[in-house]
């Protein structure tokens, strides 16, 4: 029995002898005890010596002439791979958390690409204010500002020009809101209302042009809407003016109300 033969009980463990080293071994072992019992002492280790290549073999039996050395190098290699084996739980360890990371974004992904169900609206009407019509009955009219028939109505018609106006006077806290429709007015020019208080003083509270077909007018039926204010309350106003201004800056009135 050589003491080569010996030596390949580590190599038969983990099957790195060729075949006929094998069956060399083999036929040592079924006679040598001490063989067949390191053997089996190896059988616990074998996965973890399962990884060591040739080279390392080569190693390992260079060491047989100082046990103390094959001692400390098996040693080393356990440790290696208890290391090893280590790192691997934290590498499974890892992703498994990355993987339940990503299974609930997933999750939240294939959930936020569902259509959102439909909200349900307000089950309560919401109060809609009546409609309501300017003095002129065309409802496409050019007419800009307040339409609504509130507050004291007043009319009137001049002799002269032709001009027609209604004009509702609304009281409010800072004054008077005053919504009016011209018809008849002829164009192009540039007007304005003008607010005659009873104290004799006057304001200007409007001003606005008219294209050449005029509002109100056969080449253009639908009349003229607007909406103005003054802080003159109603009481303390004498008389509303329409009025025409040229290029010069100078007034001519088209159409009175008096209060």
């Amino acid at each position: 029995m050589s003491r080569p033969d010996h030596m390949d009980v580590a190599a038969y463990a983990l099957g790195v002898l060729d075949e006929q080293d094998t069956e060399r071994f083999e036929e040592h072992l079924a006679t040598c005890w001490a063989c067949a019992a390191e053997l089996e002492t190896m059988v616990p280790v074998v996965g973890l010596l399962s990884d060591i290549d040739g080279e390392t073999m080569m190693a390992l039996e260079q060491t047989a002439t100082d046990p103390g050395l094959l001692n400390r190098t098996l040693g080393a290699v356990r440790a290696d791979r208890r290391r090893t084996r280590f790192r691997q739980l934290l590498a499974t360890a890892a992703a498994v958390v990355v993987f339940g990371g990503l299974s609930g974004y997933g999750f939240v992904s294939v959930t936020d690409s569902d259509p959102a169900p439909p909200i349900a609206g307000p089950t309560q009407n919401a109060p809609v204010d009546p409609p309501t019509s300017g003095p002129t009955a065309p409802p496409s009219g050019p007419g800009v500002g307040g339409t609504e028939e509130e507050g004291d109505q007043v009319e009137a018609t001049d002799p002269t020009t032709g001009v027609q106006t209604t004009m509702f006077l609304v009281k409010r806290e800072y004054g008077t809101r005053i919504n009016f429709s011209l018809r008849k007015l002829p164009g192009p020019r540039v007007c304005r209302l003008v607010v005659v208080r009873k104290n004799a003083s006057t304001e200007v509270i409007s001003s606005w042009s008219v294209p050449d077909g005029g509002y109100g007018t056969n080449t253009r039926p639908q009349g003229l809407e607007l909406s103005a204010s003054t802080s003159a309350p109603v009481e303390d106003i004498k008389q509303l003016q329409v009025q025409s201004v040229d290029a010069n800056g100078v007034a001519s009135p088209l159409v009175t109300l008096p209060l």
